[in-house]
């Protein structure tokens, strides 16, 4: 099996009318071993959010770093991994995830030498901290035997093959603008996790797709945000990992404008069963 990993994040064209830079952030660490972990994390970007994008920043790179440092851990013992992540995903995994995302986010605000906001009795209010950088988080993590996903907050996991298009997990959906956040006190209760076994004889090709909530807001249903899910299947399928990797930031900038007009951010993994004579590509 050949799998190729590559995405792209883009500024949204609202936040290009007022100036805002893009609060997304993605992350891609393929191991040794050919496991690999994808991230995306959406910041807020609302006043109350100043520094999402850090915010953003740190969840991609922490939720890697903990889901690294585990599948070193459990090198060459796969299943006691799969294990430990089923029991402990939506506990132990998320508290770690929460708990470093804070230690960072003080950290950076310390370092940073910004102001630290003093509750009604005039102590350290690190809540009123996290919410400056408030962020969501995507996880996916690959390896031949299992898939881990992490989901915090809204966005999108899906699985794309010729049986369709669904969801590798069911997110909390709620109304509005609101979100689960990393922000948040205990943001880890809020975390959904969902494990499951590689199938020995997978359908392949497949694609995997994590994406930020501005692409499929930029849709007036999921049957249309599926659609393009599909869409971006059959051009893989047909041109190639390289043709679709060259052309994303475009397509994405075109579906913001024409939609959502939200930051876009979609991290892809399209595994095949041999190499694409167009080419298969392991990053960008």
């Amino acid at each position: 099996m050949i799998r190729s990993v590559f995405g792209a994040s883009v500024q949204g064209a609202s936040h290009i009318r007022n100036g805002r830079e893009c609060q997304d952030s993605l992350k891609k660490v393929v191991k040794d071993s050919g496991a690999v972990i994808l991230s995306v994390a959406d910041g807020h970007g609302s006043e109350s959010c100043p520094y999402s994008k850090t915010g953003s920043f740190a969840a991609v790179n922490v939720f890697c770093k903990i889901m690294g440092d585990y599948l070193d851990t459990y090198a060459g013992q796969p299943e006691m991994l799969f294990t430990f992540l089923k029991r402990e995903g939506d506990t132990k995994i998320a508290q770690e995830i929460d708990a470093e995302w804070k230690r960072r986010i003080l950290r950076l605000h310390a370092k940073c030498k910004r102001e630290m906001p003093l509750d009604e009795n005039r102590n350290k209010d690190k809540g009123a901290v996290y919410k400056l950088y408030g962020s969501t988080l995507l996880g996916l993590v690959m390896t031949g035997d299992f898939l881990f996903a992490f989901q915090l907050g809204d966005g999108d996991i899906v699985k794309v093959s010729e049986n369709g298009v669904y969801p590798v997990i069911e997110a909390d959906k709620i109304l509005g603008t609101e979100t689960h956040s990393l922000s948040k006190l205990e943001s880890w209760k809020k975390a959904i996790t969902r494990i499951r076994r590689r199938e020995e004889n997978e359908q392949l090709p497949a694609m995997y797709m994590l994406s930020t909530d501005g692409l499929s807001n930029s849709y007036k249903n999921d049957e249309a945000f599926q659609k393009t899910c599909m869409d971006y299947y059959v051009l893989l399928k047909e041109h190639g990992v390289k043709a679709v990797s060259d052309r994303l930031k475009t397509w994405l900038q075109e579906t913001s404008e024409m939609g959502s007009g939200d930051d876009i951010t979609a991290l892809f993994a399209y595994e095949t069963a041999q190499v694409l004579q167009s080419g298969a590509s392991d990053g960008a």
